[in-house]
């Protein structure tokens, strides 16, 4: 019997059966794993599950029986790619399950935002509605997104498929690539500064690389309109988190955040200091996370090791 270890399923959810996994050998679950925990977990285990938990060089030296590495995820950044392949270990991602949900959850934020939701529901739930005596509240203006720009930052698959959707809503669409390669799109390519000086609502899809960490900081945040939109979808290290909460504290600008460095936010975070909470949305990374997205996802775990298996 295959000796399979899934080690942060806690991450997958209690809604999904993992139970199918079953059929390709003995498999031991552990909701969550820590650091120091890793290697004793793997040392006797041929094929590995790991959302989020690091795998070394030196884990997979340890774990002479280990053959394949499913990543539950589409990043790979937790497993180190070049001493697997120098071992023969293969290592498996799923790519592409998640991105209408990412599509989903970001305008749920922009709207959220936008609309001004969280000030409109207090107005209703702290009474203060039906104490004016109007049958409407318009103290806080808020606009369309018919007719007002709206800058993608990383122009790949969910980049574009928010970008389909906005259109849909009236927006006009514009990207700036953060590799400087994807160009030739449908939509105008324009630098970062252009769009940060232009645009309603960006909204952030890229990976994290030496070309992105830290990209939004003090230097260009302050080139934002006032009433403007940042959303980031991608990875927390993106945006300058201090600089970030430093700029919504001096003017009015509004952001959506659903990554974070680290995760989960630490407590002394400058963001959950701020005093403008009002123009902050943040989720605990759940961008992903719909039903149907982990679904898919667990479909692509159980392919990756039935396409393996048959190789061996």
């Amino acid at each position: 019997m295959k000796q399979i270890v899934i080690l942060d399923a806690k991450t997958l959810g209690e809604d999904l059966d993992l139970s199918p996994l079953g059929d390709f050998g003995e498999v031991t679950t552990y909701q969550t794993t820590r650091p120091e925990e890793t290697l004793d977990r793997i040392k006797t285990a041929e094929i590995i599950i790991t959302n989020k938990v690091v795998i070394t060089a030196q884990m997979m030296e340890e774990a002479p029986q280990l053959k394949l590495i499913c990543i539950a995820a589409t990043g790979m950044n937790n497993v180190d790619l070049d001493a697997a392949k120098t071992m023969g270990i293969e290592v498996k991602n799923v790519a592409g399950y998640s991105t209408g949900s990412v599509v989903q959850h970001t305008f749920a934020m922009a709207l959220y935002l936008v609309e001004k939701l969280a000030y409109y529901d207090n107005a209703v739930k702290s009474g203060a509605w039906s104490k004016s005596g109007l049958f409407t509240d318009v103290s806080k203006p808020f606009y369309e997104i018919s007719g007002k720009k709206w800058g993608i930052i990383g122009l790949g698959s969910i980049g574009k498929e928010v970008a389909r959707v906005a259109t849909a809503f009236g927006a006009n669409v514009c990207y700036f690539s953060t590799s400087g390669e994807n160009y030739g799109q449908k939509y105008p390519h324009v630098t970062l500064e252009n769009m940060l000086q232009e645009c309603d609502i960006i909204s952030i899809h890229c990976p994290l690389n030496d070309k992105t960490q830290n990209l939004i900081n003090a230097s260009n945040l302050r080139l934002m309109k006032e009433g403007s939109v940042l959303l980031n979808l991608g990875r927390g290290s993106i945006i300058n988190e201090a600089d970030l909460a430093a700029e919504l504290d001096k003017r009015e600008i509004y952001a959506g955040l659903d990554v974070l460095t680290p995760e989960p936010i630490a407590e002394d975070n400058p963001l959950m200091k701020i005093k403008n909470q009002h123009q902050l949305l943040i989720t605990p990374h759940i961008a992903w996370t719909s039903k149907e997205a982990r679904v898919k996802l667990l479909k692509g775990i159980f392919d990756n090791i039935k396409t393996f298996l048959k190789l061996i």
